[in-house]
């Protein structure tokens, strides 16, 4: 039996500042239903879908509006086939419009009681079927993003989601707990927190045009995705202006990538540089949560674990150490040798 509860649903009180900010202070998240029209949603989903046939990844013999994956591509981040194809997703306009729609502007100000910004690194998630020992662990997302505690990730998928394609989940509560321990994992974060937080598990289906909105503390996870569909999503992340905000969270997400390049060809007027209008406050990067992830992603390999090949990749594609990137090719290799 399934520990997962429904989500609340919040969108009956998504209007009342006072409810909504109650509401979140206590849970770490917010589920909207139907916050944003859904031929708005349809509209990026379609300008994306030209993108994932052309590379491969839309099934040849099936209609590109069915999502129809061609496992036979299955690629993941950091990995450079990913991302020559995620950064064609990241160049397309609509995507970068729609995080300053003002149904979630305007939410985000009642919840965080302040006038807000949307930080400038957005994500857009392609997820395969059948790969589940690629789902996304637990995981909270202040480790990467750091700069405020009070960042929050506006979650949505592109379609409607049924259980089989799976979606978020949440641990409900877990916000107030501090930073989890946590190990090398496979999937999008890297790593996986180590305290199971049995019994405060909440999730659902979507339908296209729901919101989920969660504290960066928020422990949450992806549900396995099967049957023969991608899963496309998208990470809208919110703060308030004055807050500190990291300067890799000025940059497109991937950091070899430019954004004159992600630019290239759009027309003037469209949220080019939004964020050099404000005076903001920027602040460190602290190493430690991921000095300790590598460390550990290291042990693991040495012991032919391959669950620290999602870390392994991120410090060959993204540490600027050449020694270090050169240790984690060779332990990447070791474990491929083994595993042939």
């Amino acid at each position: 039996m399934s520990d997962v509860r429904p989500f609340f649903d919040a969108t009956e009180i998504a209007g009342d500042a006072d409810a909504v900010r109650r509401r979140f202070d206590r849970d770490g998240y917010l589920f909207v239903r139907g916050l944003l029209p859904p031929p708005v949603v349809e509209d990026l989903r379609r300008q994306f879908l030209p993108v994932l046939r052309d590379s491969g990844w839309i099934a040849a013999d099936s209609p590109e509006t069915d999502q129809i994956a061609e496992l036979s591509a299955f690629a993941v981040e950091p990995e450079p086939e990913y991302q020559r194809v995620y950064n064609r997703l990241y160049s397309v306009p609509a995507f970068h419009a729609l995080q300053h729609r003002s149904e979630l502007m305007d939410l985000m100000e009642r919840v965080l009681d302040a006038t807000v910004m949307p930080q400038p690194r957005l994500i857009a998630r392609v997820i395969f079927p059948e790969r589940t020992a690629y789902t996304t662990p637990a995981h909270q997302d202040f480790v990467p993003i750091q700069g405020a505690a009070d960042t929050i990730t506006a979650w949505l998928p592109l379609t409607d989601l049924t259980l089989e394609m799976g979606g978020l989940e949440i641990a409900a509560g877990s916000h107030q707990k501090g930073v989890f321990d946590f190990v090398p994992a496979l999937g999008a974060s890297g790593t996986e927190i180590s305290d199971p937080l049995h019994g405060s598990w909440v999730g659902g289906t979507f339908q296209q045009g729901d919101v989920l909105f969660f504290h960066s503390m928020t422990v949450h996870r992806g549900a396995p995705a099967t049957g023969s569909r991608l899963r496309l999503s998208v990470d809208l992340r919110f703060q308030r202006i004055a807050d500190p905000i990291l300067p890799g969270s000025l940059n497109p997400h991937d950091p070899d990538v430019t954004w004159e390049q992600i630019y290239e060809g759009w027309a003037p007027g469209q949220h080019q540089y939004y964020w050099r209008d404000w005076d903001l406050n920027l602040g460190e990067f602290d190493p430690q949560y991921n000095e300790k992830r590598d460390a550990m992603a290291f042990e693991v390999a040495a012991r032919g674990g391959v669950e620290a090949r999602a870390t392994l990749q991120r410090i060959v594609a993204r540490d600027p150490d050449p020694d270090k990137k050169r240790k984690a090719a060779d332990a990447l290799a070791a474990l491929e040798t083994e595993s042939s």
